[in-house]
């Protein structure tokens, strides 16, 4: 079995002037289910420990056959790289996973492919851009203030809560501020995280089954998706629609996301996004934006309970910064520690823990070689866990994100939010929300997880929690 300090010899890797044999990637060994064996019989939250193990027996470029299906494994983050940035045009979105994300999603951002993503992505870049993103911090911050509120009674009665359901619920609201410029009613919060439950529970089943049948065959499952994204298509295109008409009628509206994708138009060729189109981005944004975002606050709740000093510090840097104040996008250049704890817990528990291309052409990755029409999966879980790179990998120490020494790592020895050209586009609003969340929340409570609460990662498409985050409030 390999090490991972064997998994990285130089070996590996082609060198200038050096002829090296081009031969298959070692894996486990194929038979009719081959490595689909793991995912169908296996329980779900074996997923992670799967691709781990893996990665240490086999190295760093893994095979995985499946009677006719080929899998392909990539950890070092120089193969990482090559993948998402080097060579991503040979990486791309067609795979029949990808067809039942598109089922959910539509043709967005995220499922889009050549020339119908460019047009998406440059329609939608400058809503995205920083200082259009620091005009959501009030936004952020009110709804963390309401929800402060509503916790006050909670902590008179002493009673523990789910914080991940509180999580999800609050970036629920600021979503639908920072898209619609509106207030969702405590009914809008509970629909739209079951709508979130049932679609990730559907995807991730499709992800251990490939074989799964088609969305149009009645089983119970299908029929609660259906329901889910038809309630969800009323609900948006309702919004869609309303807002054209106030447009239509020369009515400002309001500067938020919707506001900017219906103004954008093409550089090239003056068009702007039609009712669908929009519906796509838009349902693309709000499962983006409250899922990944509630996860990786959830978890830095989880890991400040279990690591107390960690949480000293952030309330040290906290008082001698914001002192009682309202935090702002101005002041977080001065939170470094809440940024770090942030970047820590992303590097522990990514939301999005693996990631899937389709294979255009052969290539050739170190001396491997990669055939195309299969499946090539990254997993920044496991290459956020690679000894050779990280100490203690498993431990919680923010300190790992000082700008010193993340200069000393690979590029692609951190990538929570994928990389190269479809790096996630709303990386920067997720960063500066956790951010304000944790920095609001924290200047006002501890937050302890309840004696015997014991959560692991559940890989259900996103790094869930397995089970609620059970934590009592302790005022500061």
């Amino acid at each position: 079995m390999q090490t991972d300090a064997q998994a990285v010899e130089p070996e590996l890797h082609s060198r200038p002037g050096q002829s090296q044999a081009i031969i298959d990637p070692p894996g486990p060994p194929a038979n009719l289910l081959g490595f689909l064996s793991f995912l169908v019989f296996g329980s779900p939250r074996d997923l992670t420990r799967i691709y781990m193990d893996l990665a240490r027996e086999y190295g760093d470029v893994v095979r995985m056959r499946a009677g006719a299906w080929q899998f392909y494994f990539v950890s070092h983050p120089d193969y990482v790289q090559h993948v998402l940035q080097g060579n991503n045009h040979n990486y791309g979105r067609q795979s029949a996973f990808n067809e039942v994300v598109k089922q959910v999603f539509g043709n967005g951002l995220i499922t889009s492919e050549g020339e119908v993503w460019r047009r998406r992505r440059r329609l939608a870049q400058p809503a995205f851009h920083r200082r259009q993103i620091e005009n959501f911090a009030t936004t952020m911050v009110d709804e963390t203030t309401a929800m402060l509120e509503r916790w006050a009674r909670v902590q008179r009665a002493d009673k523990p809560f789910d914080v991940m359901a509180e999580m999800q619920d609050l970036a629920t609201m600021i979503v639908g501020r920072a898209l619609f410029s509106t207030d969702l009613s405590a009914t809008d919060t509970d629909e739209m995280r079951q709508w979130s439950r049932i679609t990730l529970e559907y995807l991730s089943r499709c992800t251990r089954r490939p074989l799964s049948l088609p969305l149009w065959v009645p089983t119970p499952a299908n029929r609660r998706l259906q329901k889910a994204v038809r309630l969800s298509d009323e609900r948006v295109f309702s919004i869609i629609r309303k807002r054209r008409k106030k447009t239509a009628l020369n009515t400002d509206g309001p500067e938020d996301l919707l506001g900017m994708l219906l103004a954008a138009r093409d550089e090239e060729t003056g068009e702007g996004l039609n009712d669908q189109e929009l519906r796509d981005e838009v349902t693309t944004f709000i499962g983006a934006g409250n899922e990944t975002t509630a996860v990786t606050l959830a978890w830095a709740w989880y890991l400040l309970s279990k690591h107390p000093e960690a949480g000293r510090k952030l309330h040290a840097e906290l008082d001698a910064v914001l002192g009682g104040h309202t935090p702002s996008a101005a002041d977080l250049p001065q939170l470094p520690y809440t940024r770090m704890i942030i970047e820590e817990t992303m590097r522990l528990y990514p939301a999005a823990w693996a990631i899937g291309r389709g294979i255009v052409a052969d290539d050739v990755i170190g001396r491997f070689k990669i055939q195309k029409g299969g499946m090539m999966i990254v997993s920044p879980y496991v290459t956020h866990r690679r000894s050779d790179i990280w100490d203690n990998p498993e431990g919680f120490e923010p300190e790992r994100f000082t700008p010193e020494r993340v200069a000393e790592r690979p590029r692609y020895a951190y990538f929570p939010f994928g990389g190269g050209p479809r790096q996630c586009i709303g990386n920067t609003f997720a960063l500066m929300e956790a951010q304000l969340v944790l920095a609001t929340v924290g200047q006002k409570y501890r937050l302890n997880l309840v004696p015997g609460c014991t959560v692991e990662p559940d890989p259900i498409f996103t790094l869930r929690p397995n089970r609620p985050v059970m934590m009592t409030l302790q005022p500061r």
